[in-house]
């Protein structure tokens, strides 16, 4: 059956950067033996309740960010004006775009700066009209010049990751103007984040520069939302500054006021502080930002990554206890919500496999989607309000999207998660399972799939083991016929874990051409016929007469 569709280089020089660093990792895990047919299956029941929805999350909750080092050399926000990247953009709407991350505290916003002629790309020179997508369409030629080169940049950024050390840096009306005409023609909501590094003497936000920004942007009727800085906890070893709980507060409250006092932007979102994830010294921030600046966010964002790319392995990836331990910082900092601001919606601001940039060979390919599906499904489980996927594209090795713009695994996912999964949580448990390897969800099906009937179900999940596992439905839903939706390396085994290629149903998954996707289809399976989920892979399943009413 087809399934409905919405509207809508890699760098030559960064394998070598952290090779050091994780070449031993790589090699021990690709000594473990490949699948076999002895292996044989595990055999599991799953008990469903679809009586009622447990839990449900912003429609927008899966989305995406593109990262402030892009804006770092302003000619590569033109890549924004990919009719590739904007097909692939568009498919994983309705989604917020983040643009954030620890460039945006080092970067300020200047008047009359031009980088590129009228004649090297189809733009206005007066900003986004509104109605001038095609405008702003990168010519195909400056397209592969700026992706040669943007190669060459990711290794600069990469090293200034890793020796931290931050240059200030400058951005004009026309990398505004080009990102939220990307926003706007791709169908995203965008956020945009401020600079809280630009401070008095006395330690408080210097809201200047931010308030230069938003007259620009309100001249121009830019519709966005705000956030103001990234990883405060941070601060010290990033610039050598100390912003408490109280004082950034306080900053939000000056923000909160000055939106509040514009025509374009007073009702327009709030949303951090963007913490790190709570351990040690950096868990006392949250709560003293919640007491004094509460009422002026609408959401409470912190970040979340599992290990740290330059010494993480391969195991790593697939480690049932390292997946885990999501669930851990998620109760720390939901528990830390409800006694400060009861009732205050909880996102994931910025979330990804690993920090640091990612793990090379690990964060984009197809090892990294266990984590990424397991995060989905566990923070709508937990609460969650809305995960944003650091990044869509940029710098680092954790994006969606290539430096040739080309999809990598978690793009295809992602893709999946977007047409199938709707926003209504429900319970689904796993009975006689020797250990936590197998990991399942269920939520309603996407009801804006005119393919699939009211009351149908999507039961997602991963297998982290080399066995194959046999899935039994209650027999209640033994009349269903199932489509399956599996997803597999484009190699077998443990080797296969490290592609960069991924196979739906045994179809290998590319786009058609420039501006086309793939119909993503799927396989009916006979009512009453068993799940079979093969090990090391992930899969969606709908069950089209479930006859939820809830859904």
């Amino acid at each position: 059956m087809r399934l409905c569709e919405f509207p809508g280089l890699r760098s030559f020089i960064a394998p070598f950067l952290l090779c050091a660093a994780v070449s031993v990792h790589t090699l021990q895990a690709r000594t473990v033996p490949a699948v076999t047919e002895d292996d044989g299956f595990e055999s599991v029941n799953l008990e469903l309740d679809v009586t009622r929805v447990d839990r449900r999350v912003d429609e927008r909750f899966l989305s995406v960010a593109i990262d402030a080092s892009l804006m770092s050399e302003p000619k590569f926000m033109s890549l924004l004006g990919s009719p590739k990247l904007r097909t692939l953009s568009r498919a994983l709407t309705p989604a917020f775009l983040r643009f954030g991350g620890t460039k945006q505290d080092f970067m300020k916003f200047i008047r009359q700066r031009e980088y590129f002629t009228a004649s090297e790309y189809k733009r206005s020179s007066s900003g986004y009209s509104g109605h001038s997508c095609d405008r702003f369409e990168l010519l195909p030629l400056l397209e592969e010049k700026l992706k040669q080169e943007w190669a060459l940049q990711a290794l600069k950024l990469n090293l200034q990751e890793i020796l931290g050390k931050f240059d200030e840096e400058y951005f004009s009306e026309d990398e505004v103007d080009l990102l939220y005409a990307f926003a706007n023609c791709s169908g995203f909501d965008l956020i945009f984040g401020l600079n809280a590094l630009l401070r008095t003497p006395d330690n408080v936000w210097d809201s200047r520069n931010a308030e230069l920004l938003m007259n620009y942007c309100e001249s121009r009727h830019y519709i966005m939302s705000w956030e103001l800085g990234n990883e405060p906890n941070s601060y010290e070893k990033k610039a050598g500054i100390t912003v408490d709980g109280y004082q950034l507060g306080q900053d939000f409250l000056n923000l909160h006021k000055i939106l509040k006092k514009s025509k374009t932007y007073s009702s327009s979102k709030l949303y951090g502080p963007d913490i790190s994830q709570p351990r040690d010294h950096r868990k006392y921030l949250l709560p003293g930002f919640l007491k004094t600046a509460n009422s002026a966010i609408d959401a409470c964002t912190w970040h979340h990554y599992y290990v740290n790319g330059r010494d993480t392995s391969l195991e790593e990836f697939i480690d049932p206890e390292v997946l885990d331990s999501l669930a851990v910082k998620i109760n720390v900092v939901l528990e830390t919500v409800r006694s400060v601001s009861p009732g205050k919606r909880v996102w994931l601001g910025e979330t990804s496999s690993a920090y640091g940039g990612g793990a090379m060979d690990l964060s984009d390919t197809f090892v990294a989607g266990f984590m990424w599906l397991d995060k989905l499904g566990l923070s709508a489980k937990m609460g969650l309000d809305v995960v944003i996927r650091q990044v869509l594209m940029g710098s680092g090795t954790y994006h969606l999207v290539d430096d040739n713009l080309d999809p990598l695994p978690d793009y295809w996912l992602s893709l999946l998660y977007k047409r199938l999964v709707g926003p209504e949580v429900l319970k689904v448990a796993v009975s006689n399972l020797r250990g936590n390897h197998l990991r399942v969800y269920l939520h309603c099906t996407n009801r804006k799939c005119p393919s699939y009937r009211q009351g149908a179900v999507t039961l997602f999940g991963l297998n982290l083991s080399k066995r194959q596992a046999k899935l039994t439905l209650p027999a209640h839903f033994s009349n269903s016929t199932i489509e399956a939706f599996v997803l597999q390396s484009s190699e077998p085994g443990m080797e296969g874990l490290n592609s960069r290629a991924v196979t739906l149903n045994g179809v290998l998954l590319k786009m058609v051409d420039e501006r086309t996707l793939p119909s993503l289809k799927g396989r009916d399976l006979p009512p009453g016929e068993h799940i079979t989920l093969p090990g090391l892979s992930f899969a969606f399943y709908i069950l089209k007469q479930a006859h939820a009413a809830v859904c």
